[in-house]
């Protein structure tokens, strides 16, 4: 299925952290925090402004990200974990 985000939206995919700390000791799945970075999937054409023009995002597809605690909102799209958020949930690109 195609998922095109609407306005200054953006799908983001988790990245998934290591599951071993830099000491060996592997941390079980329960006892981890969700990963705050993630991969670009898809981004909206941009929010208009007063004029009503659009403002393309700074985002790209491929870009990755961080992004807040409890930023966007967690969906299932083709059965992978998704999230849709704003542009400006998004703290920065890691480049």
């Amino acid at each position: 299925m195609a998922f095109r985000p609407l306005g200054d939206r953006v799908l983001v995919k988790r990245v998934e952290e290591e599951q071993k700390t830099k000491g060996g000791i592997i941390i079980h799945d329960t006892a981890k925090e969700k990963p705050q970075e993630g991969e670009v999937i898809a981004v909206g054409p941009g929010a208009r402004d007063e004029s009503g023009k659009v403002q393309p995002l700074d985002l790209k597809k491929g870009d990755r990200i961080l992004f807040g605690k409890w930023s966007g909102t967690e969906v299932k799209i083709d059965g992978a974990d998704l999230l849709i958020m704003k542009e400006s949930d998004v703290l920065g690109v890691i480049e």
